[in-house]
């Protein structure tokens, strides 16, 4: 551990004492009519039109205006899923989650931090893959304040921290692995979805741990080759398609052509010599997988002549 890690001191959310508004908010006709009542008896009269009547009469006024600040400004109201972090003279004091009318010391602060979910659609970065192919990517991203202390006091921005770490996630997980699957049988951007979502959202949560937020839900929403090579790409992959399709058709034509020479022999139809049998399997193979139609070639006399 180092110094600097060691100064550092992760913050963790606990309850605030604070009381139930409602109470208060009762008591208030209450105090203004004991306030009207006060200030009423110390106006100086003729009985006392002294220094001292007035001295008495300025410090119940002042008394009363001080007490009747301290009960209506020390009232917030907190939502549903909202929160309220309380500080006194910068000391975090806990953290309220108790919906409805509340009640605390005026001079104590109340910074309000939503714990609903966040949804963030990144903008599209470019990234190279594992193969060095620059591609552009964007991502969409599900997240909440878990632990509120942490997201105020152990960050300085937890927002623009949440959009600093999706890119820079986004980065990580998209340089793991290839876009497209050319070669090897491994996970790949493109055809392992499942698999590349579940690596950003613990790649997120790992990265936010310290701003005490979770990722609810990650995953792309936007992946393609860059300009510069996706003409390049689209060629490649529409020869990959066509060797593809040349494959299959070249395997069905053997196994037809394997047939055919089984049956004619099994059957006895004709009786084929290792020249003739040569001769029958290249044309039917050329028959067979040629893109134009054949043209039939009528031999009047031998294979021989």
């Amino acid at each position: 551990m180092t110094a600097d890690t060691a100064d550092f001191r992760r913050s963790k959310e606990h309850r605030a004492k604070t009381y139930n508004g409602y109470f208060f908010l009762i008591g208030l006709p209450i105090l203004w009519l004991l306030s009207y009542w006060l200030v009423g008896s110390a106006i100086p009269g003729l009985d006392n039109p002294g220094k001292a009547g007035k001295v008495l009469f300025v410090f119940t006024l002042a008394g009363t205006a001080i007490v009747n600040f301290i009960f209506l400004f020390g009232f917030f109201m907190v939502q549903p899923n909202q929160t309220r972090v309380i500080t006194l003279f910068g000391s975090y004091a806990g953290t309220e989650r108790t919906e409805g009318l509340r009640w605390i010391w005026p001079w104590m602060g109340k910074q309000k931090v939503s714990a609903r979910a966040h949804n963030i659609h990144s903008e599209r970065v470019k990234i190279n893959d594992k193969r060095g192919n620059p591609i552009d990517v964007a991502c969409n991203v599900v997240w909440r304040v878990r632990d509120t202390a942490q997201a105020v006091f152990d960050v300085d921005d937890f927002k623009e921290f949440v959009n600093i770490q999706i890119e820079a996630g986004l980065r990580t997980v998209g340089a793991r692995h290839p876009y497209d699957d050319f070669e090897e049988g491994e996970t790949t951007l493109r055809g392992s979805p499942d698999v590349v979502n579940g690596e950003l959202q613990t790649e997120l949560n790992e990265r936010l741990a310290v701003a005490g937020i979770v990722v609810d839900e990650a995953g792309l929403t936007h992946l393609a080759y860059a300009s510069e090579i996706a003409g390049a790409m689209l060629r490649r992959q529409q020869a990959d398609a066509v060797i593809a399709a040349r494959k299959k058709v070249v395997l069905g034509a053997v196994g037809m052509v394997e047939d055919a020479l089984e049956k004619l022999s099994r059957d006895g139809i004709v009786e084929l010599d290792d020249e003739r049998r040569a001769a029958m399997v290249s044309n039917l193979m050329v028959v067979l997988c040629g893109d134009r139609d054949t043209q039939p070639v009528v031999n009047a006399g031998t294979l021989y002549q």
